[in-house]
């Protein structure tokens, strides 16, 4: 698994990806050291594409995690297409109510339902430093012809693309 892309054609990759699966496991660094994963909504990231972002409750553990070690591991997955995608970065927490509203959807109201507005609902901004994608066999048909190659062959069906991408610079 390559890729013949260049750094900007990844980085489009990595964002079209995980527009479409959506939802992330959000791992944070606890104060004891230890990693703590939660399924977390990607909202419409910045225009720049290096910031992505997360409503919260603003007394959820996750604020005081990032607060204590801002390092961030995404981990996002469509077993059914075969796509991974694995992002790390630096999260912050981002009270600004203009904020907060520009990012909004209706949607969102399910969890929060104060609204963009309310003290108890926060905004966690990821600022991506890099990230690795695996865009791999998504038809039948083909994972099925790379299941026959490699047993012919006896060599794994390297048909799928892998990346990492830098976000930085």
């Amino acid at each position: 698994m390559h890729t013949d892309r260049n750094d900007d054609e990844m980085r489009m990759k990595v964002r079209e990806m995980i527009g479409e699966i959506g939802t992330a496991i959000f791992t944070t660094i606890d104060q004891q050291g230890r990693l703590r994963g939660r399924p977390m909504r990607t909202q419409k990231p910045d225009p720049d594409g290096r910031t992505l972002w997360f409503f919260t409750r603003a007394d959820s553990p996750k604020i005081a995690e990032l607060e204590g070690d801002s390092r961030v591991l995404l981990g996002y997955a469509d077993t059914r297409s075969q796509d991974y995608v694995s992002i790390f970065g630096r999260g912050r927490v981002v009270r600004d109510v203009a904020k907060k509203r520009a990012v909004w959807t209706e949607g969102v109201r399910t969890w929060l339902p104060e609204g963009p507005e309310s003290d108890k609902v926060a905004l966690i901004g990821v600022e991506i430093e890099g990230a690795e994608y695996w865009d791999g066999i998504s038809s039948s048909l083909r994972f099925a012809f790379g299941y026959a190659q490699s047993l012919v062959s006896g060599k794994p069906d390297t048909s799928g693309e892998n990346a990492k991408v830098s976000f930085s610079g």
